[in-house]
């Protein structure tokens, strides 16, 4: 185990600290600028030269995500809003029934998927909308990076769509149990979700094949792959579990790599978009980067008890963003 009152190197010094004031529940980085999700009504613009709050929900702020351009948001207005660099938001839906919008994912050509209750939506970038019902309430929803297809999570399995194929029956895998997040593997040959048991489940996109990815003390709530798209970094235990996917067979009959050992839980991962590195948060409220070639660690937050919320990296990899349950946020320029 890793002793964590050992003298690390450190960039604690080096972050840019910021009171938000409320719950952060998510962060982006829109060009070099953080932009922190609070739980209620505003994104906070956390620039160089100032902070800056925009409304854009008149509640709860559910989720986001983020393409670098925009940040595209959902809350229990039922409404789904996309905020530009500049800070400008437009609604680019409304869900008739006000239903809670709380999946969201982008895609190719700027298109956006959201749901709200059973019914998956996608607006292409054309401004075109198509919906699909799934058996159940939609809990995670993802783009394949090639094509134009989506997976929908839900219970006992996943749906595979193509939104711009009319008629066309989608794609169902199927397992047991509520999955509460998907992601696809960047090369789009493997499709791995969360489940309510602390434990993850996948499949060989090619023939169905299962996959088991089990060993964790909590459920998995924060999925990322690394920039060459060889492992997906996982939070849910006291250390980052990175599962292999370089290989034909992916994660089976593997083991993962365990790095960044703590005696809190991991509860927030983000690769790093060109290097290979995690930034990994903490339930009590340490971040490190983790250097994924040897091991080693570099302190960003010194543990305080709050939990880290969330995590994000600009696109070219300069600046890291994180938020705290307690409304703390950082900035740290590398």
């Amino acid at each position: 185990m890793t002793d964590t009152q050992q003298t690390l190197p450190s960039l604690a010094a080096r972050v840019r600290r910021i009171d938000a004031g409320a719950t952060i529940v998510g962060t982006h980085v829109l060009g070099r600028t953080p932009v922190f999700v609070l739980g209620e009504e505003a994104l906070l613009f956390a620039a160089d030269d100032g902070e800056r709050r925009v409304n854009v929900h008149s509640g709860g702020i559910l989720v986001s995500a983020c393409d670098g351009k925009r940040i595209v948001s959902g809350g229990d207005d039922g409404r789904v809003v996309a905020t530009s660099a500049a800070g400008e938001p437009r609604e680019i839906s409304a869900d008739e029934k006000t239903r809670w919008v709380d999946q969201i994912a982008l895609g190719p050509d700027n298109a956006v998927a959201f749901s709200a209750g059973k019914t998956a939506n996608v607006i292409t970038g054309k401004g075109e909308k198509r919906t699909l019902d799934v058996p159940s309430t939609v809990a995670g929803l993802a783009f394949a990076p090639k094509g134009f297809r989506l997976a929908v999570a839900h219970y006992n399995g996943v749906t595979f769509w193509f939104p711009n194929a009319a008629g066309a029956k989608p794609e169902f895998f199927e397992w047991k149990g509520s999955h509460l997040a998907v992601a696809i593997s960047p090369d789009g040959r493997f499709l791995v979700t969360a489940m309510q048991e602390p434990t993850l489940h996948g499949w060989r996109i090619a023939d169905a094949k299962h996959m088991r990815m089990s060993g964790y003390s909590a459920r998995v709530r924060s999925l990322s792959w690394t920039a060459n798209g060889d492992f997906l970094a996982t939070s849910g235990s006291e250390q980052v579990i990175l599962w292999p996917f370089d290989g034909k067979e992916g994660p089976m009959g593997r083991q993962p790599r365990l790095l960044a050992q703590s005696e809190a839980r991991c509860v927030q991962v983000a690769c790093h978009p060109k290097q290979p590195v995690v930034a990994a948060g903490y339930a009590d409220g340490r971040v490190w980067l983790v250097r994924l070639d040897d091991g080693a660690l570099i302190e960003v937050r010194v543990a305080d008890g709050q939990p880290v919320t969330a995590l994000a990296w600009s696109s070219d990899g300069q600046v890291l963003g994180f938020g705290l349950e307690s409304g703390e946020a950082g900035v740290l320029a590398l």
